[in-house]
C-alpha cells in the first residue's frame, strides 16, 4: 500500500477503512516498528518539548521530585519531552512548545520572563500578584490547614503556633491565610514565624527554638516548608517537650520523612506525582485546542494523622 495510506493507519488520521488500519498496525507490531517522534513533530512544526521549571530546592525537597516525575511521565505519554528550565541567567524564551511552572515565586525573573515569553503556560498554584496563566492547578490549602488545627484542637491544642514561607508563594499564602482565619473563628492569638521558601534546615530550627523560648505555653506547632517538622525533631527534645504528649506537631507537605520520624508526623499529603501529571495534562489539552485559556482545576489533596498528634 502507499506511503499515505500507511502513514494514515499509523497515526490513526486519513480516510483509512478499519481493516485497513488493523492490518497496517499489525504489521507494524511484527516488525517492531517505533515512529519517529523528531519527524513527527518537525511535521507539526513542533519542537517536541515542554518546559519545567520549579524552585531550586528540587534536590532536597521529596515534593518537587515526585512533582517532576509525574510531568515527565504525562509527556512521554504524549510523546514529548521535558526541558528543565533553572533559574540561571535567562534572557530569552526557551524553545518548547508550552511551560509548566511549579510554584510560580512572586518576583523571580526568571519566572517573569516564562510568563511573559507568549508560550501556553500551566502553572501548579497561581502566580501571587502577577499575570494568569493559561491554565491552573490549584489545591484548597486554606481550607486543608482549616481542617488540621480542627484536628489539632479535638486532640487538646489550644495554641498552636505556625512557621510557615514569605507570601510570594501562592502556596505559602494559603497556608499563612488558613491559620489566621481559623485563630479569627477559635480565638487564639496567631503566633507565627517566617522563613524563607528555600529556607535551609538551620533557619527552621531557629524559628522553632525562638517559637518555644518565647512561650512555653505553646501547645502544637504546624511546620510548612517541605521536610522542616522532621527537622527541627532535636529541638522540641532540646526544649525538654516530647512530640505526640506535651507538644503535637504537623507538616503542612508529606513525605517519607514524616512517615519514617518516631513518632511519625501528622500531615497533609498534597499528591504531588499526580499534581505534576495533571498540570502536564492541562498543559496538552491546551496545546491541542481542547481547553480554552483561563481553566483551572482543582487538585485533592488530604489530611493523614499519624502519632505525632495522637494524644
Amino acid at each position: 500500500m502507499s506511503k499515505t495510506t500507511a502513514s494514515d493507519a499509523l497515526r490513526g488520521s486519513g480516510r483509512v477503512s478499519a481493516e485497513t488500519r488493523a492490518v497496517v498496525l499489525g504489521v507494524a507490531d511484527a516488525l517492531g516498528y517505533v515512529p519517529n517522534g523528531s519527524a513527527r513533530h518537525l511535521r507539526r512544526a513542533s519542537t517536541g518539548a515542554i518546559g519545567l521549571h520549579v524552585p531550586e530546592v528540587l534536590t532536597r525537597s521529596n515534593y518537587y521530585m515526585s512533582f517532576v516525575f509525574g510531568v515527565v511521565e504525562r509527556a512521554a505519554d504524549n510523546d514529548y519531552d521535558v526541558t528543565l528550565i533553572t533559574s540561571g541567567r535567562r534572557r530569552r524564551p526557551p524553545r518548547v512548545d508550552g511551560l509548566v511552572l511549579g510554584d510560580p515565586l512572586a518576583g523571580d525573573p526568571v519566572v517573569d520572563t516564562l510568563m511573559n515569553a507568549g508560550l501556553p503556560t500551566v502553572t501548579c498554584e497561581r502566580l501571587s500578584g502577577g499575570p494568569e496563566a493559561d491554565g491552573v492547578v490549584w489545591s484548597e490549602h486554606a481550607h486543608m490547614v482549616g481542617e488540621l488545627l480542627d484536628h489539632l484542637y479535638e486532640a487538646g491544642a489550644r495554641r498552636p503556633a505556625l512557621i510557615v514561607a514569605g507570601d510570594e508563594s501562592d502556596w505559602a499564602a494559603s497556608v499563612h491565610r488558613g491559620y489566621r482565619a481559623w485563630c479569627e473563628r477559635h480565638g487564639p492569638a496567631p503566633v507565627v514565624r517566617t522563613v524563607a521558601f528555600e529556607a535551609a534546615a538551620d533557619e527552621v530550627r531557629a524559628a522553632a527554638r525562638s517559637l518555644l523560648a518565647a512561650d512555653p505555653g505553646l501547645d502544637a506547632l504546624i511546620c510548612a516548608p517541605a521536610g522542616s517538622a522532621a527537622e527541627i525533631m532535636p529541638v522540641v527534645k532540646e526544649a525538654g517537650r516530647a512530640v505526640g504528649r506535651d507538644l503535637l506537631l504537623a507538616s503542612c507537605v508529606d513525605s517519607p520523612a514524616m512517615r519514617l520520624s518516631d513518632p511519625p508526623i501528622t500531615a497533609i499529603d498534597l499528591r504531588p506525582r499526580e499534581a505534576g501529571a495533571s498540570c502536564a495534562e492541562l498543559l496538552f489539552d491546551l496545546l491541542k485546542g481542547g481547553s480554552p485559556a483561563g481553566i483551572t482545576r482543582v487538585h485533592p489533596i488530604e489530611l493523614t494523622v499519624r502519632a505525632s498528634t495522637g494524644r
